[in-house]
């Protein structure tokens, strides 16, 4: 009997053991952190105290994911040019190579914005109105070359919405870069610019995806290229010019998204872009920025859009940290609340609390999640590459870009900022479907998704600065991982 009582327990350890084991989950887990991780892989987790839990379902399915990525601009294309020919292919590879972000959605300029070297157009010749001597020769020198190089490196490729800041001043009524409408006469011609431009792209071997139809239509304060549009005034544009000339010219498959701007200003937008069934039938989707505030998610706004349409594309195409010379070989900088953002130096107390100091790495953490969390499907950084002054820009509307360069030294800074947004892009891949998530640490951020090759992707940001433990759950399985104070976890499940 007694031998019988050992062997009982020893059997039933045995059982228990192999339970444990059947019921764990097989994790690989990549942190950034205040302390110093850069996507670096966490092999041991000691301490099990104080345990939340983290539950996925995966049943529970919301939007499909069409990326995340930066923009190609003059300014970066340009930097990178002056830079050495290893550096410059480091930057690339960072940001497009399996092994590095590969970012899988971009965005680029028509014409130029404040981040060139000057202002341009590709209709330089006064009332051309059939766009004869149409022409994308100030793009040749550094952004062709700059998408080119990318795509080499690119083993999945990449979509591009290209968005116009303003049209040539002759085709507008103050005649002028800056602000002012596009004239009614040539709504036919800026249509046709869409098609000539998606022409010249693709003899370049470019192959454009679609596009915003202007770049924050209710402008910039009249700081540098804009062209202003009403709600009606785009939608008309797009039912009436754009969508049809599109069509006519065999585009029909581009993406046309409309507004682009702050999200504050959402509501009024959708509701006028989808009166009804033609005005919906060219437009694919709603682009939005942060700028309104870059704490703030407004997911009531968010909801609303995707509930208006949802069948259509929600993708903040730009966002950034503005307003300040980014600082330059100082990761601690990044996770500090020093840093503003354009609204702080001007906006009312009633809407200062719109922009609270707050360390630039939480905005991008916070923001994309959030935007995750409520349907918004892709997510587009502004420059990938600028100076040590945050430009150059012909405007001086100094930025911060995930990686900074002195050319004049030949130097490569990869900020924290490039680590967070690769914590999203490498591992959150086009096509995945963002899954329920149920937390009880309610200080954690987290979002999931899964991709099309059924991985599971698991994003925590913990911003605070104590340590934290939780209980990941996936089905029947679960493992406790520890999460560094200020840090940004990206979990893949096997």
């Amino acid at each position: 009997m007694k031998t019988n009582y050992f062997f009982s327990i020893f059997f039933l350890a045995m059982v228990m053991s192999c339970s444990n084991n059947a019921q764990k989950l097989v994790v690989e887990v990549f942190e950034t952190s205040a302390a110093g991780n850069k996507l670096t892989k966490i092999l041991e987790f000691k301490s099990t105290q104080n345990v939340s839990t983290i539950e996925i379902n995966s049943d529970t399915t919301f939007q499909t994911i069409t990326g995340f990525g930066g923009a190609f601009t003059e300014s970066s294309a340009y930097l990178l040019n002056q830079l050495s020919k290893k550096n410059r292919d480091t930057i690339l590879q960072a940001y497009f190579s399996q092994e590095g972000a590969n970012y899988s959605l971009t965005r680029t300029h028509m014409n130029s914005c404040d981040f060139s070297l000057s202002q341009y157009s590709y209709s330089p010749v006064e009332d051309d109105i059939y766009l004869k001597h149409f022409t994308i020769k100030d793009d040749a020198d550094d952004l062709i070359p700059m998408i080119k190089d990318a795509l080499k490196v690119s083993k999945e490729g990449f979509k591009i919405i290209a968005s116009p800041w303003t049209a040539a001043p002759w085709m507008k009524d103050n005649k002028n870069w800056i602000g002012g409408k596009l004239l009614p006469k040539y709504y036919d011609t800026w249509a046709l610019f869409f098609a000539k431009y998606l022409d010249a792209y693709q003899k370049e071997g470019i192959d454009i995806w679609g596009f915003t139809v202007e770049n924050e239509p209710h402008g910039n304060g009249n700081n540098w290229e804009s062209m202003h549009f009403s709600p009606k005034e785009m939608t008309d544009f797009v039912e009436f010019h754009l969508g049809p000339k599109l069509e006519k010219e065999g585009y029909a498959d581009k993406i046309i998204l409309g507004y682009d701007q702050n999200r504050a200003g959402l509501k009024e937008w959708v509701d006028e872009m989808y009166r009804d069934e033609n005005s919906s039938k060219y437009y694919s989707g709603t682009a939005i920025h942060w700028y309104e505030s870059t704490y703030a998610v407004f997911e009531e706004d968010l909801q609303y859009a995707h509930h208006k349409a949802p069948n259509k594309f929600l993708i903040e195409t730009e966002g950034c940290v503005d307003s300040e010379v980014p600082k330059w070989q100082d990761d601690a900088w990044y996770w500090k609340k020093e840093a503003t953002d354009w609204g702080w130096d001007w906006a009312s107390e009633e809407e200062k609390y719109l922009h609270p100091k707050y360390a630039p790495v939480n905005r991008y953490a916070r923001d994309i999640i959030g935007c995750l969390n409520n349907w918004v499907d892709g997510w587009i950084d502004w420059n990938m590459v600028l100076d040590k002054q945050g430009g150059p820009n012909w405007f001086k509307n100094w930025c911060v870009a995930p990686i900074l360069v002195d050319p004049e030294n030949d130097e490569v800074y990869f900020t924290p900022l490039y680590y967070t947004m690769a914590h999203f892009s490498k591992f959150i891949r086009p096509k995945a479907k963002i899954i329920g998530v149920h937390q009880t640490d309610k200080e954690l951020q987290v979002t999931a998704a899964q991709n099309p090759d059924t991985s599971i992707v698991v994003v925590v940001f913990n911003e605070g600065e104590v340590k934290k433990n939780f209980k990941l759950q996936v089905n029947e399985k679960e493992v406790i991982i520890s999460i560094d104070a200020q840090a940004l976890q990206t979990i893949v499940l096997k």
